[in-house]
């Protein structure tokens, strides 16, 4: 039977990477998994929100990408989407940082992101993509080097190798190496320091990238995104 029988994948991304699932190195992540799940380990986000990020936003419609690393791995807070939280969870420091940017680089109000889930942007085509998928419970990178990087590599390929330009927004040294083989020729890409408060001081307050996204999405003829976070 096909691995990718079970796996619930929006049909665009599914056609693009449905040879993924059959390749020694997933089935072997999905053993990992299983066997993690078997020993009474916690894993986050539940199994139905592994391909969030891929789900929420269609292949056909991404405008643009934000790469992260690891999902959160405190309780109730990542449910598949980078850097965002489930409605209700307080956001995170590096979520709160990001807001501090978009509410100076574009004069926008803390009343105006009234919550960390970040789903809004994803229905806009912000794919909001982590190179690690999954975590264990309170153990940070935990799942780091079993597969899901090559996974997660092979999407930024696919948006790469795509004829419809984007804007990759690339924050910190782990994800511009992840962002190095992108076509800078036919797409866009932003770098900046990663908004954690390790380091969000040396560049990435004042790197302007919502702005400039938004000025690159126009001139590519796209609508802009909206980047507030507001009850629908």
């Amino acid at each position: 039977m096909s691995a990718t029988h079970n796996v619930q994948l929006e049909p665009g991304w599914l056609n693009q990477l449905q040879e993924e699932f059959e390749q020694p190195y997933m089935q072997d992540l999905r053993k990992f998994l299983v066997a993690e799940k078997a020993r009474g380990k916690v894993i986050y986000p539940v199994g139905s929100e592994y391909f969030n990020a891929l789900n929420s936003t269609p292949f056909d419609t991404v405008r643009v990408v934000i790469l992260g690393q690891d999902p959160y791995h405190g309780p109730g807070q990542a449910h598949g989407l980078c850097f965002s939280v489930r409605q209700g969870v307080a956001p995170p420091p590096s979520l709160v940082n990001i807001f501090k940017e978009i509410q100076s680089d574009l004069g926008l109000v803390a009343s105006d992101f009234e919550y960390g889930c970040l789903h809004p942007w994803a229905e806009q085509g912000v794919l909001l993509l982590n190179s690690v998928l999954t975590v264990e419970r309170h153990r940070a990178a935990s799942h780091r080097g079993k597969g899901w990087e090559t996974f997660t590599d092979r999407v930024v390929e696919c948006l790469s190798e795509r004829d419809k330009p984007c804007v990759f927004l690339l924050w910190g040294g782990y994800a511009q190496k992840k962002g190095a083989f992108i076509n800078a020729l036919k797409h866009r890409v932003l770098l900046a320091p990663h908004p954690s408060p390790l380091s969000a001081h040396r560049g990435f307050f004042g790197c302007k990238h919502f702005s400039k996204c938004n000025e690159m999405l126009e001139a590519m003829g796209e609508v802009p995104i909206d980047w507030r976070v507001l009850p629908g």
